[in-house]
């Protein structure tokens, strides 16, 4: 079993991959600056498996705190997950999103560098294709400038390490595309604890639902969709985190640079996602129609096929699964993790 170094491990996405590393048997060091997270994930976590991490509060952007994990610990891959996410904020402060995404990618990659750890697992977006393109989105599809800051700093990440494994051939890097992660640990101990007003539709839903916020937006409802409103592919958080254990298998033994969508292959409106989660869960969503969002396609899902096959990976949850964890993080922790 290996030794990863997890960056932003204590983050929504990164505490359910923690969980996965763990019960496969890897050791997890884990670096998070805290900056839109809690520690009390990771305590949860390991709580979860029975068993320990080491954690570090440090930064990507600071070279020596990158230097203590790599000469304290024995590292063998890294799961670079560490950066801004909000796509609105990026939009307020780019600059912000161009230190941490993109400044802290190379300060970690030159630590790496430093260390002679060459094999990285990168939490990219499927907001780095074109949106000219039609879903269901594959690999081989072109990229193009995103519309916002946030999704801009992932396609620039991407570029700079596909050319750095081109220039050095130890480098093995896994490019993994997410489209809109949601759900929770079956638990409900771990779960998405967005600071400030959600970003995201799930997260947004859930805290109308516990009474947080007064009623749901949903932008356009004059898409030319099913019934107006835009399309997205939904993936289960525990299923996106699988995904990174499946890429970081794949990477352990090849070179090169190689990006794979993780989605399930398949578009719910917002509104099925609204009506469905009322079904399932017997809680009414109040919600109202506002104005389309600036930079928002009316459908985006994905092609998954390669990640099927090459990765060995499989989407186990529907939607109504991540629906049901969804609420049962949100009920047992209504405030999050505060």
């Amino acid at each position: 079993m290996a030794k990863i170094l997890v960056t932003g491990g204590a983050g929504y996405i990164g505490s359910h991959t923690c969980v996965e590393l763990l019960n496969a048997g890897h050791q997890v060091v884990v670096l998070d600056n805290l900056s839109n997270s809690s520690e009390e994930s990771l305590n949860r976590v390991q709580a979860l498996t029975g068993k320990t991490l080491d954690f570090i509060q440090g930064d990507i952007r600071r070279a020596e705190d990158l230097d203590q994990v790599f000469n304290t610990h024995q590292i063998d891959a890294v799961i670079h997950f560490a950066g801004l996410k909000a796509v609105g904020e990026s939009q307020q402060i780019p600059l912000a999103y161009f230190d941490n995404n993109i400044s802290g990618s190379i300060s970690l990659t030159q630590a790496m560098q430093r260390a002679g750890v060459f094999n990285l697992v990168f939490s990219s977006s499927a907001t780095v294709y074109d949106e000219a393109n039609t879903s269901p989105l594959n690999e081989t599809m072109p990229t193009a400038m995103p519309t916002n800051n946030y999704g801009y700093t992932k396609l620039i990440v991407e570029q700079l390490l596909e050319k750095l494994s081109l220039a050095d051939p130890r480098w093995s890097i896994a490019l993994l595309r997410y489209f809109n992660p949601v759900g929770a640990h079956k638990s409900g101990r771990i779960g998405e604890d967005p600071q400030g007003i959600p970003n995201n539709l799930m997260p947004y839903i859930t805290q109308v639902a516990v009474g947080r916020r007064e009623k749901l937006s949903i932008y356009g409802n004059d898409y030319d969709t099913v019934d107006g409103t835009g399309v997205r592919d939904y993936i289960h958080v525990v299923d996106l985190a699988n995904a990174h254990l499946c890429a970081l298998t794949n990477r352990l033994n090849a070179t090169g640079c190689r990006a794979w969508n993780i989605g399930t292959g398949h578009g719910s409106s917002v509104l099925e996602v609204k009506n469905t989660f009322e079904q399932v869960n017997g809680v009414a969503i109040t919600f109202e129609f506002a104005e389309r969002r600036a930079g928002d396609v009316a459908t985006s899902y994905a092609d998954n096929s390669r990640a099927i096959s090459e990765l060995n990976w499989q989407p186990q949850y529907d939607l109504e699964d991540m629906l049901i964890d969804s609420w049962n993080w949100q009920k047992q922790n209504p405030k999050g993790y505060h």
